[in-house]
C-alpha cells in the first residue's frame, strides 16, 4: 500500500471526521499514565528530533527550550545535558516523576504560587524544571518565553475545539526569531476518534501562519501495530519547523 499516496490526499483534505467535537478528559490522560497505557512514549527518543536537532537548534547554545505536554520525554535529559535549559509542563505528577527516576536526576518540588494546585518539580542542577498544571495556566510571566519548543504529543493530544486557545498561548511563549518543531500526525479521521488528533496542513496554517514562517521538513511512516488495532490503514508523522521572525 502506498502510504504516502494515501497521507497525499488527506494532507489536501480539511475533513477532520467527527473529531471536532471529541473532548478527552483530564481524568482520562491520567489513567493512560496509571496504566501504563503510554504507546506514545519514545523510550529511545524520538528519531525526527535526532535527525532535526540542528534545525531547531540552529547553531545557538544555551537556550530556553520548551516542552508542552511533555510526558517524560527522554530529549529533555539530553538537551539539558548539552546544556541547554529545559522546561516542560505535564498533567500527570507520575509521569514527571518517572523521568527523574528512570534518569536518575535529583530533584526537588516547589510550590508555584500563581496557580492554585500546581507544583514545579526541579532538577538540583536547575536546568530542568518541569510544571505539574495544565498547560492552559501557564503564562510567560510565570515561565519566561523561549527560543525553541519541540512540540510532539502536544498539539495533537490537545481537545481539538482547545486549539486555538492553545496556539494563541504557545505564541505569546515565543521569542523573537526562535525556532518551533511540530510533529503531526496523518491517518483519515473518519476511522479514529484520537487522541492523537488528525491536524491538516490547512489548519496548522490558519492557527499560526500570521505570526511565523511554516515549512514542512518531512513525512515518515509510522504505521506500527496499534494503529492497525485502531482500524487505520496507514499513519504517518508530519514535521514542520515554524521559524517566529522578528
Amino acid at each position: 500500500m502506498d502510504h504516502s499516496a494515501l497521507a497525499a490526499g488527506v494532507l489536501e483534505g480539511t475533513d477532520t471526521g467527527s473529531q471536532k467535537d471529541r473532548v478527552v478528559t483530564k481524568e482520562e490522560w491520567l489513567q493512560k499514565w496509571e496504566m501504563g497505557n503510554i504507546g506514545f512514549h519514545k523510550e529511545q527518543g524520538h528519531p525526527l528530533l535526532q535527525k532535526h536537532l540542528d534545525v531547531l537548534l540552529n547553531g545557538r547554545s544555551g537556550l530556553r527550550i520548551f516542552f508542552p505536554l511533555c510526558g517524560k520525554a527522554v530529549e529533555m535529559k539530553c538537551l539539558a545535558d548539552m546544556g541547554h535549559s529545559v522546561v516542560g509542563v505535564e498533567l500527570s505528577e507520575q509521569a514527571l516523576k518517572e523521568f527523574f527516576a528512570e534518569h536518575s536526576l535529583p530533584y526537588c518540588e516547589e510550590p508555584v504560587p500563581e496557580i492554585s494546585g500546581a507544583k514545579k518539580l526541579r532538577s538540583t542542577s536547575g536546568n530542568i524544571s518541569l510544571y505539574c498544571c495544565s498547560i492552559y495556566d501557564l503564562s510567560s510571566s510565570i515561565v519566561g518565553k523561549f527560543d525553541a519548543v519541540w512540540d510532539r504529543g502536544a498539539l495533537v493530544a490537545v481537545n481539538p475545539r482547545d486549539r486555538q486557545h492553545y496556539v494563541s498561548l504557545m505564541i505569546t511563549l515565543m521569542e523573537k526569531n526562535s525556532s518551533y518543531l511540530l510533529v503531526t500526525v496523518s491517518y483519515d479521521p473518519n476511522k479514529h476518534k484520537g487522541p492523537p488528533f488528525y491536524v491538516p496542513e490547512s489548519e496548522i496554517k490558519s492557527l499560526f501562519g500570521n505570526h511565523c514562517e511554516i515549512k514542512c521538513l518531512e513525512q515518515v511512516d509510522d504505521f506500527q501495530d496499534r494503529h492497525r488495532q485502531w482500524g487505520l490503514d496507514y499513519f504517518l508523522e508530519v514535521l514542520y519547523i515554524l521559524k517566529f521572525v522578528a
